[in-house]
């Protein structure tokens, strides 16, 4: 029933409908200022009462004149209630016994414990998702995986979309693995940016990384897999293998990367950044790459390189991906490669792409055409048009000087904590990890700064063991001003706590 607050139809509805000569166990209540038409509120009203029992079957309803008298609306209103109900099998109209509901409409089902919103009581508790929710935080926001948009060619991005809308709209499914055209210009951009030989044919677009991870998973893995992931890792990933029902082992790593040794188990996956490990900074060493490929192929496994922002890199030379590097020395099946454009472009667009060997890449286009059938065509056709203009590497360009300034400011402003903190993963990518001294929690410095409208983020969630006494410093979507503002509050902070663990006395310089 609708809510009594609104005005009835008429001073007749509050009571009983007559059902010829009976009366019906139930009130009709219409409401004429409610946003549901008269005549779906009829039959809705009516169904209820025949599901929960209080019409059985073979109840004969009224006549149309005699129920819109009653009710006080047209005959119309009646009618076309009727109508509905005739048509979803709630009632039946028989030569000479009028209309009445189905004889053989079920008795109401037995009560049954469901949860309290009416859900399935056995349905598991989810975890809280393991990101930070969308949207900027009050003061400065140093969360990362955030990424800045000053350096955009607008006109560019205009024009991009344009074209889009102007291409002949198809009435035919798209290709599941994505429009050739796109394909063949993102296997361009991954050879000239990351120095991986790709073509058209070997990869598949993405909603973005979590989403070939959820693809991977679902094409790849059988049930109850064992995993192998960075530990401290990406918790996005980490829970995307858990809720699928997978085992996963966290693995040690350090500034050269993910610790592969005799004691590394053998698993049927392991998932990496080598690039730039996620989220303490590092990259792989190449001893470390090659012990990874050499594990992979002695316990059958596959490798997936998530290289989420490759393209950044400060001063150091880029290694090119575990994926090239496997391709020779003749592992490359085993190597699944994540790019994505989320941090070269803005993570709206929802694209990223996997490379893949042919027997792999089959399955996951498989897995793509049951899940979604593809991605948006006209999302596609504009980036078609931004990366084969060349304004994708233009823009890159621009970034990487943008953010290099960005990070300059960061690390000279957090300059004079030696003894308290030291900056890691400052070589490459859109954020830094500061660790700090093992009297200073990292709690309490993230709690201060909070307090002073500085969001940082520590790494409890990121590990599933004793986290790293450090702060994620994402720096992607701050200008240097921002940056050099914010590093000098952290640098405050860090010392008052200092001063208080008694390691040194405060002092704002």
């Amino acid at each position: 029933m609708v809510a009594p607050s609104i005005a009835p139809l008429s001073a007749d509805l509050r009571g009983p409908l007559l059902a010829r000569t009976d009366e019906l166990p139930f009130p009709l209540d219409l409401r004429r200022d409610h946003t549901e038409a008269l005549h779906a509120q009829l039959a809705r009203q009516i169904r209820e009462a025949v599901l929960s029992g209080l019409l059985p079957g073979g109840t004969p309803l009224p006549g149309t004149r005699t129920l819109a008298r009653t009710l006080g609306v047209t005959r119309g209103v009646v009618e076309t209630a009727y109508a509905e109900l005739l048509a979803d099998g709630t009632a039946q109209s028989l030569v000479g016994r009028g209309t009445r509901v189905r004889d053989e409409t079920p008795a109401p089902a037995p009560q049954v414990p469901t949860g309290a919103s009416g859900v399935p009581a056995w349905l598991p508790v989810m975890p809280p998702l393991p990101v930070d929710g969308p949207g900027a935080r009050p003061g400065l926001d140093f969360r990362v995986g955030v990424t800045g948009t000053a350096t955009l060619d607008r006109r560019a991005w205009r024009q991009a979309w344009a074209d889009a809308a102007r291409e002949e709209v198809s009435g035919d499914y798209a290709d599941p693995a994505g429009e050739q055209r796109l394909r063949a210009a993102l296997a361009a951009f991954a050879g000239r940016q990351r120095g991986l030989g790709a073509q058209a044919e070997d990869l598949l677009v993405t909603g973005g990384t979590l989403h070939a991870l959820n693809l991977i998973v679902r094409a790849l893995l059988p049930p109850g897999s064992r995993v192998l992931m960075e530990d401290p890792g990406y918790r996005a990933a980490r829970q995307v293998l858990l809720d699928a029902g997978h085992e996963v082992v966290p693995v040690p790593v350090d500034a050269d990367g993910l610790i592969v040794n005799a004691d590394t188990p053998a698993a049927r996956l392991v998932y990496v950044t080598p690039s730039h490990q996620f989220p303490l900074g590092g990259r792989m060493c190449l001893p470390r790459r090659l012990a990874l490929l050499e594990w992979a192929a002695r316990h059958d496994a596959l490798i997936v390189e998530d290289d989420y922002d490759g393209e950044f890199r400060y001063g150091a030379p880029p290694l090119p991906p575990l994926a090239a590097l496997a391709a020779q020395t003749g592992a490359g099946g085993r190597v699944l490669y994540l790019g994505t454009l989320s941090k070269v472009l803005t993570p709206s667009v929802r694209t990223g792409f996997v490379v893949a060997a042919p027997p792999l890449l089959s399955r996951l286009v498989r897995a793509r055409t049951l899940l979604d059938f593809g991605p948006p065509v006209q999302v596609q056709a504009a980036l078609t048009h931004l990366l084969t203009g060349g304004h994708v590497d233009r823009h890159i360009r621009r970034s990487r000087r943008w953010h290099a300034q960005v990070r300059a400011a960061l690390t000279e402003s957090l300059n004079g904590l030696d003894g308290l903190a030291h900056l890691g993963g400052i070589e490459a990518g859109l954020h830094v990890c500061l660790h700090l001294h093992p009297a200073i929690p990292a709690r309490d410095v993230a709690a201060e700064l909070a307090a002073q409208g500085v969001q940082v983020t520590t790494l409890d969630t990121y590990t599933l063991g004793e986290p790293p006494n450090a702060l994620l410093l994402g720096h992607g979507g701050l200008s240097a001003a921002q940056a050099a503002a914010g590093g000098r509050v952290i640098a405050g902070a860090v010392r008052r706590c200092a001063t208080r663990a008694g390691l040194a006395p405060y002092s704002d310089a």
